[in-house]
């Protein structure tokens, strides 16, 4: 069965923000003398687990999407919540001002965006 266009870009988005969050996992151990040593804004453990756990939950989402779960809609619009708070409250509380906010805010809207119509096409593909 084809999935709908909105369905394979989310597909792609998962995937892409897995694999950042299993590079941000290998560099939190792999270099964690250093990012003590410069006292980065969260101890690199703390950076580990987070990244561990989006990849975790990439993956089951991922899984449940591929599969046409009828639960997929539900967790998709789950974690796109999760990791929008997790994001903005990481770049709020524990970054620098940085000049690229309305980039950001853009990006987000457009992923969520993006999130709605698959949950949309997936929902209509249940019934």
């Amino acid at each position: 069965m084809k999935r709908p266009f909105p369905v394979t870009l989310t597909l792609w988005a998962v995937l892409i923000l897995m694999t950042w969050n299993l590079a941000r996992l290998w560099t939190s151990i792999a270099w964690r003398g250093i990012l003590a040593e410069f006292s980065v804004s969260l101890p690199p453990v703390v950076g580990a687990v987070i990244a561990g756990m989006w990849v975790l939950v990439g993956g089951i989402l991922y899984w449940n999407v591929w599969q046409g779960k009828p639960r997929a809609g539900k967790m998709l619009l789950a974690a796109a919540a999760g990791y929008t708070v997790w994001y903005w409250g990481e770049r709020f509380f524990f970054h620098n001002p940085q000049p690229n906010l309305w980039f950001a805010v853009i990006v987000n809207l457009a992923l969520l965006v993006l999130v709605f119509f698959a949950i949309k096409s997936l929902s209509k593909r249940d019934t």
